[in-house]
């Protein structure tokens, strides 16, 4: 249940005072030349899934850690992996009573060529309707980085020689393929990563006019499920109705994934599930979400899903099963009269808070035998899981964030989560510490699509609220001597 004081920072706006001028005009002044090296950063095609460039995400690390140790960071160390190089940094404040806070980010970007539909060359920045179009310039390069220039707002405001919480970076550099090695690095170096709370730059707002911080991001377990008949396809005729049919059986299995109100039908799914309390239901239904236009952007033309919750609500708050991919038997053209050897379909479970994936793992295998007749075999594969995570909502590091962001855009602020999953719940499950957002892209940004873009004025937001923030959380949220 959020706290009084918590409510009343929902729609608490904050006068311009003397701090916020002297952010303000720190950022104006050195405007030109962030953007200069924030473009110099995004020539660098630093694509994780692409083995050819390899030495470009090294690159890409190197210049950050250059950049990290020329805004000030005392600590700054590049960490190899078996796959691409993280970027590791620290700041101490000097005050053992100051929080110590961890901001996440990433380096590596998505797959682009001009040939995908770009305007122009997406390695090479242009500015255009005060928009900066290259890919990484949102996901995720420009939210990292306007946290350097922020650090440094933060200190000619202050005065200070150093930030007013002990800040450390930790910027991955294969997110954008799956972050296979993230887990084992922060078990490694948890030690070095302490921390009481992280911030995550990697996520965005609700709109340009309407900022929003987001609360938790859903987990991800998925897996494929392979059923065998016979031992080699068979003639339908011969043998058609007086054996088990691959195809058939996972038609029925994928038929009693859910039940008539769209809840998942697998026993045990939803225990440990933390339900919305009326608060959250209350704000999520004043955000001003319009689900016409919201279908449009889903390419859809009908909302569907677990009866007795609004849209939001399933795409934020609800685990879902969803059917990623199904098939077996004859696909080419015309007819071909057989009973297939196998078929195979492809799960994946979005969790929310409470939920255990190795418990939804056990459950999903013992629901699929459940199901299955004799005569058909199955085997089920499950990758590697990601655990959801929710910051509470009067947690004193999330509503520094609120007044911080509140301080920068002079507007109420209020809260989303997002749908999606990321390496976020392994930094809070292995550091044990709140993981909050703090991100500025909007939707329109384009993320993964061609002509990926950020609000130039938004990105400035960003720095301003990133300058607020350090203060903020030292004032109120202290150590006990």
């Amino acid at each position: 249940m959020m706290s009084a004081r918590a409510d009343r920072l929902v729609s608490m706006s904050h006068p311009v005072d003397s701090a916020v001028s002297a952010v303000r005009t720190y950022i104006e002044q050195h405007r030109a030349a962030f953007l200069d090296d924030l473009a110099e950063w995004l020539r660098i095609p630093s694509v994780s899934a692409q083995p050819d460039h390899a030495p470009d995400v090294r690159r890409s690390a190197d210049w950050l850690a250059a950049k990290l140790r020329e805004t000030g960071f005392p600590t700054v160390e590049v960490w190899p992996t078996p796959g691409a190089p993280a970027v590791y940094a620290e700041w101490p404040s000097g005050d053992p009573q100051a929080p110590t806070v961890l901001v996440y980010g990433h380096h590596d970007v998505q797959p682009a060529a001009r040939e995908d539909g770009w305007d122009t060359d997406p390695f090479e920045p242009v500015v255009r309707e005060n928009r900066l179009y290259a890919r990484g310039a949102a996901d995720d390069k420009g939210q990292v980085f306007f946290h350097t220039l922020g650090v440094r707002a933060h200190l000619a405001a202050t005065g200070r020689p150093a930030p007013a919480v002990t800040l450390k970076l930790l910027i991955e550099g294969e997110e954008e393929s799956g972050s296979p090695n993230f887990r084992d690095l922060v078990e490694r170096q948890a030690e070095r990563l302490a921390a009481d709370a992280v911030i995550v730059s990697d996520t965005g707002m609700w709109s340009e006019d309407t900022p929003t911080v987001c609360t938790g991001m859903r987990g991800l377990a998925e897996c494929e499920i392979r059923l065998l008949g016979p031992d080699q396809d068979i003639h339908s005729g011969s043998f058609g109705g007086a054996v088990p049919n691959p195809a058939t059986a996972v038609a029925r299995l994928v038929a009693a994934l859910h039940d008539e109100h769209a809840r998942v039908a697998v026993p045990g799914f939803y225990d440990g599930v933390v339900e919305l309390t009326d608060r959250e239901r209350e704000l999520f239904a004043e955000l001003p979400f319009d689900e016409e236009e919201w279908l449009r952007t889903a390419r859809s033309h009908a909302a569907h899903g677990e009866a007795g919750h609004s849209t939001l609500e399933r795409i934020w708050a609800r685990p879902t099963a969803e059917v990623n991919g199904i098939g077996g038997g004859y696909q080419g053209p015309g007819i071909k009269t057989i009973v297939p050897s196998s078929a195979f379909v492809k799960l994946s479970f979005r969790l929310v808070a409470g939920q255990d994936p190795e418990h939804v793992e056990k459950a999903v295998r013992a629901w699929a035998a459940d199901q299955l007749p004799a005569g058909i075999r199955h085997e089920i594969t499950f990758g590697p899981a990601t655990r959801p995570c929710l910051t509470p909502l009067d947690h004193p590091a999330l509503q520094s964030v609120v007044r911080a962001m509140g301080r920068a855009f002079d507007a109420p602020v209020r809260f989303t989560r997002e749908g999606g999953s990321g390496p976020a719940a392994d930094l809070q499950e292995v550091l044990g510490a709140p993981v909050l957002f703090l991100g500025i892209s909007v939707p329109s940004d384009g993320w993964h699509a061609p002509n990926e873009k950020v609000e130039l004025d938004l990105l400035l937001r960003g720095v301003e609220t990133a300058a607020h923030l350090w203060s903020d959380l030292a004032d109120n949220w202290r150590h006990a001597p």
